[in-house]
Formats: structure tokens, sequence, C-alpha cells
């Protein structure tokens, strides 16, 4: 296949926004989900439908996995290592435990494939928007052969060292964001008991040292308290908050500010919110405020 022909096996919120980019800058994206419809999803929106991630392995020799969980990432290790081709190249961008993808990597450089440790910094709403951060690990040889594919994606990619140090820049990174979520939570929840309109404190704080890019980019959510159109699901994000407090822990790492927030989402998902956003942890907040309740928009869950 051409080299601009790109493989991408996993089209949930990430690998769809992630193809839709790359189709916009050319590409043309083979397709594989499990699930029936984000492949139509994929197919509508100009990309080709492959039935197996063994016919994505054969058509392409660079892809892209966007995979839930450390079985899928395993199980298309698995699958990819049957059909191997020359200079294979495998773009990893989930947030999984380290191990887990030394095993996969193991597994495809057994069969001449090389995987590479490449985690994303971004929200859905970000990926749509191209306006993701690439935290590339491996064979440095490998990830100038993909950077063209991570320009069709993401807003910039860095190589940041030896297998492996992706993710611990990932698990940094998530750190952050799960505090400044819920700062940002707290803080909106500390602006409704005070009077003040949500919509005015946004974009009065967004615009000043008090700002982050959460507030920015979940802000929104909490003000209008919808939470239905989730660019991360509080039950994923549950995932990833369990390696992010592992990874700690085997480091004797203190993280206080990271362990207060934990709870919050764990609430989250006990009040049923598991489908939405994370930014509904201001709901949450706003029930330990005792702030009437507005206008329920939520999805049902799964």
């Amino acid at each position: 296949m051409a080299p601009d022909t790109v493989g991408m096996i996993g089209l949930g919120i990430m690998g769809s926004a992630m193809s839709a980019n790359l189709l916009r800058a050319g590409f043309e994206v083979v397709g594989y989900d499990v699930a029936p419809r984000p492949q139509r999803d994929h197919r509508k929106a100009g990309g080709s439908v492959a039935r197996s991630c063994r016919e994505v392995a054969k058509r392409c020799a660079i892809l892209v996995t966007s995979l839930p969980s450390s079985e899928a990432l395993l199980a298309t290790a698995a699958e990819l290592a049957q059909s191997p081709r020359a200079r294979q190249v495998v773009i990893e961008t989930s947030t999984l435990p380290i191990p887990i993808k030394e095993e996969a990597r193991r597994r495809l450089a057994a069969r001449g494939i090389t995987l590479l440790d490449c985690p994303l910094s971004g929200t859905g709403a970000q990926a749509r928007a191209k306006d993701l951060i690439v935290y590339a690990s491996g064979d440095r040889a490998a990830y100038r052969r993909a950077a063209p594919v991570m320009d069709g994606f993401a807003r910039a990619h860095y190589f940041v060292g030896a297998f492996g140090a992706g993710s611990k820049m990932k698990f940094i990174a998530n750190l952050l964001v799960a505090i400044h979520n819920v700062a940002a939570a707290e803080a909106f929840v500390l602006a409704r008991k005070a009077g003040l309109d949500p919509a005015l404190v946004l974009k009065v704080i967004a615009d000043g040292a008090g700002s982050s890019r959460m507030l920015q980019v979940r802000g929104p959510m909490m003000v209008k308290g919808d939470y239905s159109n989730a660019t991360m699901k509080v039950q994923v994000w549950q995932k990833d908050m369990t390696i992010i407090g592992e990874f700690a822990r085997k480091l004797d790492c203190p993280t206080p500010l990271f362990a207060a927030s934990a709870p919050i989402y764990t609430a989250a998902m006990a009040m049923g919110r598991s489908a939405e956003d994370t930014a509904s942890v201001c709901a949450v907040l706003e029930g330990m405020a005792n702030i009437p309740r507005r206008r329920d928009r939520r999805k049902s869950a799964p």
C-alpha cells in the first residue's frame, strides 16, 4: 500500500478523532474496532474498514492503536504478530501499565514489528480539534518514520526517551489533570455559593493567573451542568487513576493532592455518572455543598 495509508485500531472517542484528522491531512485510514457502530461512523467519515487487526496489519506499514484495556492491547499484539511485514511500526497511544506495554513490545519485536510507547495529552474534544500532544518513546529511528503520521493527528509530539518514558510522562500529566479538574469544579461550586454567575466566572478567571487548561476545556460543561457529551468518561478515567496511583506507590512517592482528588471521582461513579465526562465531579461537589440540583441532562449509562 501507499506510504500515506495508516491503520487505526480502536475507533472510540480518541481513535475516531485521530482518524478524522488523519483523513483531513490526506491519509487513507484503514480502521478496525470490535464494535460495529464505530466502524460504520469511520466509513461515513471517509475511511475504509478492515474486518480484523490482521487485515489492518496486512494493508498498512504504520498503525495507531487506541485501546481501552491491557487485555485489548495484548490481544491486538497477538493478532498483529500473525501478519508481520517489513519495518512495520505501531504507535501505541493508550494509557496502560508500563509492564503490559513492555510485554506487547516483546511479542511484536519477536516478529520484527516495532512498538512505540506514545500516550497522548488531551481530551476527546482536544483530539477532535487536533490539539493533542504525543509523548513518544522507544526506538528513535521508528519514531522518525512515524513522525509524519503524528503530525497528521497531533498539535505537537516529543521524543522523550527509551520505551516507557512516554507513559511515565503521561502519568505525570494525568496526575495534574486529575487535580486541576477537581480544582476547577471546586472553584465553580464556591462561585455558585457566593452568588456569582458561573459563565462570568469562567470568562474572567480563565483570563487570569488562576486559569488552567482543565478550567478552559471542562469549565463550559460545569457552567451548563451538562456532562453527557463525554470527552473522557468517568469509568475510563478510573482506570487511569488506578495506574497513576500504583505507579507512584511503587516509587514510594507521596501524591497527597492526587489522593485527595480520587474520592471525588469515585463518588461520581456511585452517583451513576460513569458514562459522563469527568467534569461531572462538579455535580458531586455541588451535592456536598447542598446546592440545588440543576436539570438532569444525563444520558443513561450503557
